[in-house]
């Protein structure tokens, strides 16, 4: 895998200050809407097995992927790795993570533990802004990310959009729910879960064409 130029630099960064996020970063949240973008352009078949993956920059096929993998492909276009740093925070802080209570988890593992939406939930959630759950669309700004409950056992995850429903007032969501990364109108259609912003602190400069 070709990794996004400075990619290794960055990761070094932000693992010496995983929670030194900036309130507001309009670059990052237009370089990160990009290259959600660019992932609707990709056909993926939806496929949330357990797959052995390197390390760190590891990812399952690209032709293959779930909701939070929109999300991760996202963010390591930007040269940020979330496989390694949530990985990194687990390490150190694994019973802040959900990997025990709900999967019986001892230990990290890399291989999936970023993959999951309950894992990411807590990482935005320490990382970055943990912003209040309303239902008012002035509220959510492109390259928010955003969980919900599909239904009671299933998250989901996806991120906030530059675009518009039909209303003229609705962000459109880019995400996975089964059909591959897309657009749809879909921000208040489940119940929300989370809303965070994720802008990391670095002096590296973002390349959405890696």
């Amino acid at each position: 895998m070709r990794l996004p130029s400075g990619a290794l630099l960055l990761s070094a960064h932000l693992l010496s200050g995983l929670f030194n996020t900036a309130s507001a970063n309009p670059y990052l949240a237009q370089a990160l809407v990009a290259a959600a973008d660019e992932r609707t352009r990709h056909s993926v078949t939806y496929d949330g097995s357990y797959q052995k993956i390197g390390f760190p920059w590891g990812d399952v096929a690209d032709n293959i992927g779930v909701c939070s993998d929109v999300v991760i492909r996202a963010y390591r276009k930007l040269g940020i790795d979330l496989q390694h740093l949530v990985n990194h925070d687990m390490t150190r802080n694994f019973y802040a993570y959900p990997s025990y209570s709900h999967w019986k988890l001892t230990q990290p593992d890399p291989n999936i533990d970023h993959r999951r939406v309950l894992n990411l939930q807590v990482f935005f959630s320490r990382a970055g802004q943990n912003l209040p759950i309303t239902y008012q669309t002035q509220d959510y700004r492109p390259g928010d990310i955003v969980t919900w409950d599909i239904r009671p056992g299933m998250p989901h995850i996806g991120i906030v959009s530059d675009k518009l429903a039909t209303d003229g007032l609705t962000p459109l969501i880019i995400h996975n729910i089964g059909k591959g990364p897309t657009y749809e109108n879909s921000l208040f259609s489940m119940k929300i879960t989370g809303h965070f912003r994720y802008y990391p602190t670095t002096n590296h400069h973002y390349s959405v064409n890696g």
